[in-house]
């Protein structure tokens, strides 16, 4: 991030623009929304600055801005639409202690200024760094058709009202107050009576009825994060995460999804990695009902699906002792978006009509499983954790009957933007894994090669026939 954002408080201080044409009466258009001084130096104004100025907007000099002009200014535009000129107007300004935007030139500008979505005192700023201006313009069309016409008001209304609703108890009490007024209560009150009138009336009956609820029951939501692609997130976890006091999250997690978390929410590490740094259970399961036995909204979010591999009877079995209420909110599992990568699907008419979740390793070590049924041909399973037991899972498939020439392909990050795939044989598979080097978490698809690789496959068994 090279521009951080923030709001500069310009109600009564002063902001100087440099130049008089579309460049300038542009920038005009967004200045004149907020409540600073504004002047404009200009030898040739625009028509429209002119009687802007007449109006009492804003001050109009009508000559080239000279050493001394900017003085006491916070923001100062360098909108000549000459290079030359803003070079010389802007070495003024900064030598005068303002902040310097220069028109069309974000390599000498000091600031930037943002795509904004104007819902009085609401403002969403939205900026590129300059990287894609046409995009910033495609996210605030989108956020200005999303966010109601009377959001501002509602936020006016309820900026008066703060200090009565500090009468609620701080955290969750108050964000639930507030929630139910912006999303809820206040956009129904509206629609019956429009009017600010109206709407702080609807805001003082709402809060009687939020002082006399009983304090809040913790709760704990088991959360499905997906293979880490933050778009593959439901959009169930996406509110859970919202509303989340506390969130334990495994050490697949990926960041982007845990970018999403309400910012208040205290966030916990409790990844378990094999042969490594580790978590016990007993303490996850302890961490999840304390936190919840306090009144907390907790997230037990885990990679994938909670319910694939993730020791959810464990940690459902410990609420239920503790007396603590529970929601699973499923997730796409990584064996999903595996499949999805190489373009193939998990059953198939004609080769198979199940498909086995596999894991390399069970809390003893390696996992055993029924290898005689796994190597008969037309097999497909899908193996997690399996990048550490590969050797192992070759041994085992091979030693019962398995064909070394059957497909396997290994999917680490998957749906990720650092996804990669690797196409191998059961016979090969030890080899190719060494090989790639893989860092990052891995699923194995048995029995199943990547579509491009799967289609040329008759070509190649006919060749070595004829």
């Amino acid at each position: 991030m090279q521009h951080f954002p923030i709001f500069v408080a310009l109600a009564g201080r002063r902001v100087v623009l440099s130049g008089g044409g579309e460049a300038a009466l542009a920038k005009l258009r967004l200045l004149l929304k907020t409540e600073a001084h504004l002047t404009v130096f200009s030898p040739a104004p625009a028509p429209e600055i002119r009687d802007l100025a007449k109006a009492g907007r804003l001050r109009l000099v009508e000559r080239a801005m000279a050493p001394g002009d900017a003085t006491c200014a916070v923001l100062f535009y360098a909108a000549d639409e000459d290079a030359v000129e803003d070079a010389r107007t802007s070495a003024l300004a900064r030598a005068d202690g303002a902040l310097v935007n220069i028109v069309d030139n974000l390599g000498d500008s000091q600031f930037i200024t943002p795509a904004i979505v104007d819902r009085d005192p609401v403002t969403v700023a939205i900026g590129t760094e300059g990287a894609a201006p046409v995009l910033a313009r495609a996210i605030k069309a989108d956020l200005e058709a999303r966010l109601p016409a009377q959001l501002g008001l509602l936020a006016r209304v309820g900026k008066g009202f703060r200090k009565m609703a500090e009468r609620l108890a701080p955290g969750r009490p108050r964000r639930d107050f507030w929630r139910d007024w912006y999303f809820e209560s206040g956009p129904r009150a509206l629609e019956r009576d429009p009017g600010e009138d109206s709407a702080a009336r609807a805001l003082q009956d709402l809060l009687p009825r939020h002082l006399a609820r009983e304090a809040r029951i913790g709760h704990v939501a088991f959360v499905g994060a997906g293979p880490g692609d933050p778009e593959l997130l439901t959009l169930k976890a996406r509110r859970a995460l919202d509303e989340a006091d506390v969130v334990l999250y495994d050490r697949l997690v990926s960041p982007e999804i845990l970018e999403l978390a309400r910012r208040e929410a205290r966030m916990i590490d409790v990844g378990k990695e094999a042969f490594g740094r580790h978590t016990p259970q007993h303490e996850i399961d302890a961490l999840i009902v304390a936190h919840a036995r306090e009144g907390a909204q907790v997230v037990r979010l885990k990679s994938g699906d909670a319910t694939v591999f993730g020791r959810l009877d464990e940690e459902i079995e410990a609420c239920e002792a503790a007396g603590v209420s529970w929601t699973i909110v499923p997730g796409i599992t990584a064996a999903s978006a595996s499949v999805a990568a190489i373009g193939q699907s998990l059953t198939r008419r004609g080769r198979n009509a199940s498909v086995r979740f596999l894991t390399g390793h069970d809390m003893a070590g390696f996992a055993d499983h029924d290898w005689a049924a796994l190597s008969r041909p037309g097999e497909v399973a899908a193996i997690y954790m399996g990048k550490r037991a590969a050797r192992f899972l070759q041994g085992r498939l091979m030693m019962h009957g398995a064909d070394r020439a059957t497909p396997v392909t290994v999917i680490e990050n998957a749906s990720r933007t650092d996804q990669r795939v690797i196409g191998a044989t059961l016979g090969d598979l030890s080899d190719a894994l060494t090989e790639a080097a893989l860092d990052g978490p891995a699923l194995l698809l048995y029995g199943l090669a990547p579509r491009d690789a799967a289609t040329a496959m008759p070509a190649l068994k006919t060749q070595e026939v004829s």
